[in-house]
């Protein structure tokens, strides 16, 4: 920052988390720049991205802008799996991945935790199920492997949640210089603008924008998930082939031990939590635009799940008998299921995460199905490319 000098140590930055808090931008300098970067999203992706920033280019001027809270409650950071492991990776992707696994032990708090892939037949590596699940009792009574014959076991997996990874790291990149603004509602426009709408809450609960700021960068990073293809589109007039899918995390009310390994099956994964299991089912395919996830029937009672993961757990019940006890919670509506909008890098879900200029002034950043285990490398990718080093 100006007048400090390259061995200055850098004071923590502000965070204004409420209209209460008055912002008055920094001055703008003779470029008409208030800040080096303004990274707008502050999920996994964009708190990673801010950390990596002011380590990256320390003592510039930066800012992270969130429309909620930190994490955000409504994006998909809360509801991501939360699962590392190069069980389902190539080969050419495990460097990024053990790259990625440094910041998560360094921010993310993870837990060891082997995750097993279940097979119908053998497969290299596996082993008989019965076997691999040889400690895990009550791991092996959720599945029938009479179906499930064989399973591969990454040992060296670990689970740790998204939420934690975004907070540790937007935390330590506050405490590093960054400035951190919430429930501001951000936009993004040509030649590194930025509006800033601070948003507050009436009394009758509606929400408004209680004051407007204008901003400009050098550089603007759109890493708002989801909604950033459409974000880029609607500010910026820039088409991308990025997607977006809603998917659903229904609860499994059976038990597991915080040994229980994670299990992995037909792109269904069951995540031990809380002494119960959270299901990830498969992403398919991009949603098409203007889709309303509403809720499918089971047997002509109304259920919260969509029909299309209904129907794949409805598929799967052989080989994992527990998906048709009552310990699958269902739902009598949409919103008694956790769902978030997952972002889908070039429109499949099996692309890894990725970053791609929209003009000379703005970048977008997007996780998707694989932030998990590839996400932070990416960030870290961006923003040494961002800051020349």
């Amino acid at each position: 920052m100006p007048g400090m000098t390259p061995d200055a140590p850098t004071p923590p930055g502000h965070v204004w988390a409420h209209v209460g808090q008055p912002f008055t931008p920094p001055a703008p300098r003779p470029d008409g720049t208030h800040y080096d970067f303004i990274v707008i999203g502050a999920g996994r992706m964009g708190s990673l991205l801010t950390l990596a920033l002011t380590r990256a280019a320390p003592q510039t001027r930066l800012l992270l802008i969130e429309q909620g809270g930190l994490p955000n409650e409504e994006g998909h950071t809360i509801l991501a799996p939360g699962v590392w492991t190069t069980a389902h990776l190539t080969p050419d992707q495990h460097p990024a991945a053990h790259a990625s696994r440094a910041l998560i032990e360094e921010l993310g708090q993870p837990t060891p935790r082997p995750h097993i892939t279940l097979h119908t037949h053998p497969a290299p590596g596996s082993v008989p199920t019965a076997d691999a699940l040889e400690g895990h009792p009550d791991s092996l009574a959720l599945i029938d492997p009479g179906v499930l014959t064989h399973a591969t076991t990454d040992p060296h997996a670990l689970t740790y949640r998204p939420g934690t990874l975004a907070l540790n790291a937007a935390q330590t990149a506050i405490r590093a210089g960054a400035h951190l603004m919430l429930n501001t509602r951000a936009a993004p426009h040509p030649a590194g603008v930025v509006t800033a709408e601070r948003l507050t809450v009436t009394n009758t609960h509606q929400i408004i924008t209680h004051e407007t700021h204008t901003l400009r960068a050098r550089h603007v990073i759109l890493a708002t998930g989801a909604d950033a293809p459409t974000q880029a589109e609607h500010h910026l007039g820039i088409h991308t082939r990025h997607a977006r899918a809603y998917q659903q995390t229904p609860h499994l009310n059976a038990p597991s031990t915080p040994t229980s390994p994670t299990l992995h099956h037909a792109g269904l994964t069951l995540t031990p939590q809380h002494g119960a299991y959270t299901l990830h089912p498969a992403i398919h395919h991009r949603d098409p635009h203007g889709y309303a996830p509403t809720g499918g029937h089971l047997t002509g009672v109304p259920t919260g799940l969509r029909r299309e993961t209904l129907e794949d757990l409805v598929g799967l019940m052989d080989a994992l008998p527990v998906l048709a006890t009552p310990g699958l919670h269902l739902g009598r509506s949409l919103s008694d299921i956790p769902g978030s909008w997952v972002a889908l890098p070039h429109g499949t879900p099996h692309a890894p995460p990725t970053h791609e200029p929209l003009d000379p002034h703005t970048t977008l950043l997007l996780g998707g199905p694989h932030a998990d285990t590839l996400g932070p490398h990416t960030a870290q990718t961006l923003a040494q490319q961002l800051a020349g080093t």
